[in-house]
């Protein structure tokens, strides 16, 4: 059977063609099948695989090969330091959504009990990371996607979260009618013709979590539209959003009357989380 070693060397090799970290992934996968962490490779590289572990390998390579996300493959991502169960139902946590919780774990720390949203949460990381960081805070997280929907609730579970309501709606048509500080939002924004769509990770992950109409700014337009009725006075509406789109929002947002309008930069410099409170009396 061959060792670690020479599975890390060689299956590295044959992925670079398709991965732009192609030792990563096969070590990732490596330490998915014996449950161990990525240390362990390095300090037992001659460790040989059982016959059930290398077949189990050998298929998720293969899959690997054909492109398929390492989140999928394994089944989990890890995201501020917690795992989150990741499948083909929900989106792949990615970095850029810290900028997002940064902003609003700075918003909280003034206001400890606050009232929070998630619109479209997905696997629910916003949520349940805000909910674990802040334990006073009173989170609602909701999806139109059932099976997302089951994917967030196991997430809570795992990460300890009991102090999140979770709702299956369509973005605000079964929410009851109350008021939040903080309404936010990681929603469709990528354009239907954009060529992304056919590269990449983003090929696997479900479309309706993706596409927007009106090149990406449907669902943008919409939650500005109908937040304003469940925003308190000078509650704070936060978007995530496409790194060429913070002109577009910015005057969507000033269109439907938001004031104290910013966009905050990803830790590649890109725009990707704006903001807006709302004034009820306006």
């Amino acid at each position: 059977m061959p060792d670690i070693q020479s599975i890390l060397a060689e299956s590295s090799q044959q992925l670079q063609a398709t991965s732009g970290s192609a030792q990563l992934d096969v070590e990732i996968l490596l330490c998915h099948i014996l449950n161990k962490d990525r240390s362990h490779l390095r300090a037992w590289p001659e460790k040989q695989l059982s016959s059930d572990q290398l077949s189990l390998f050998k298929d998720l390579f293969n899959k690997r090969l054909q492109g398929q996300p390492i989140a999928y493959l394994t089944g989990k991502r890890e995201f501020w330091s917690r795992d989150f169960i990741t499948t083909s139902d929900v989106l792949i946590p990615r970095p850029e959504t810290e900028t997002l919780i940064e902003f609003c774990l700075e918003l909280i720390s003034d206001n400890p009990n606050a009232s929070l949203l998630d619109l479209g949460t997905g696997s629910g990381i916003i949520a349940i990371t805000l909910a674990a960081e802040k334990n006073n805070i009173s989170m609602t997280a909701v999806d139109k996607s059932l099976a997302a929907l089951n994917i967030a609730k196991e997430n809570a579970q795992l990460n300890q979260t009991p102090n999140i309501q979770f709702i299956q709606s369509d973005w605000f048509a079964k929410i009851p009618q109350q008021h939040f500080d903080f309404i936010l939002s990681n929603p469709p924004y990528i354009d239907p013709a954009d060529p992304h769509l056919q590269q990449g990770d983003v090929r696997f992950e479900p479309d309706s979590a993706l596409i927007a109409k009106q090149h990406g700014l449907q669902d943008i337009i919409y939650i500005a539209e109908q937040s304003q009725a469940y925003l308190k006075n000078t509650g704070y509406l936060v978007l995530e959003h496409g790194y060429d789109q913070q002109k577009a929002v910015a005057a969507i947002l000033r269109e439907h009357n938001y004031y104290n309008i910013h966009c905050l930069t990803d830790l590649s410099g890109q725009a990707r989380v704006s903001y807006a409170q709302w004034q009820t009396n306006i």
